[in-house]
C-alpha cells in the first residue's frame, strides 16, 4: 500500500491509500477519485516530502513510564500509556547530558567503590569516574561522605562496545 496526500480543486487536502502509483493513476483517469469534504472530482497529488525512514537506532516511538522504569521493554505504536512528547524530549535531553558528562569521566568498572574512596581520601588524583557497584555499596559510600550519584541510563562498558 502507498499513501498519497491529495488536493481537490477547492483546496481541501486529504490522504488516499492505493495499491500502487499505477492504481492511483487508473483511479484518477477513470474519475473514481472524489474529495471526501466537497465531493469535487478534480483530485491531484499534493506536493509532499517522500518518507525516508530513520535507521533502526534513531526511530522515535511512544515511550511510557513502564518503558523508562524497565528499559528492556519496547513501546508499541498506539500505546495508550504513551508519555507526552515534552516528557520524551526531556528524557532525551537528560540522556544527552549524561553522555556529555561521561565524556569527561573515566570508566573504572567494578572498581568503582574502591576508586571513589581512594579519590575521596586523597589516595588517588581527583577526577570524575563512573563504573559499577551494588546499591548497598553506593549507600555505604554516601554514608562515608563520598559524593556519588546513580546514572539515569544504562552505560555500556568500553570493552563491550564494537
Amino acid at each position: 500500500m502507498i499513501a498519497f496526500d491529495l488536493n481537490c480543486g477547492n483546496g481541501h487536502r486529504f490522504e488516499g491509500w492505493f495499491a500502487s502509483s499505477e492504481d492511483y493513476s487508473k483511479q484518477q483517469s477513470s474519475g473514481l477519485l472524489a474529495c471526501p469534504v466537497c465531493n469535487d472530482m478534480t483530485v491531484q497529488k499534493a506536493l509532499s516530502v517522500p518518507h525516508v525512514p530513520k535507521k533502526g537506532n534513531q526511530r522515535s516511538v511512544p515511550v511510557s513510564i513502564a518503558d523508562i522504569a524497565s528499559p528492556t521493554v519496547a513501546a508499541a505504536p498506539g500505546n495508550t500509556d504513551a508519555l507526552p512528547l515534552a516528557v520524551v524530549a526531556f528524557v532525551q535531553k537528560l540522556a544527552v547530558a549524561q553522555t556529555e558528562m561521561l565524556k569527561q569521566s573515566q570508566w573504572v568498572g567494578g572498581q568503582f567503590a574502591e576508586t571513589a574512596r581512594a579519590i575521596h581520601y586523597g589516595e588517588e588524583a581527583d577526577r570524575i569516574i563512573h563504573g559499577e557497584t551494588s546499591a548497598d555499596e553506593a549507600k555505604a559510600l554516601m554514608e562515608e561522605g563520598v559524593q556519588v550519584a546513580p546514572l539515569l541510563f544504562p552505560v555500556v562498558p568500553p570493552s563491550a562496545k564494537n
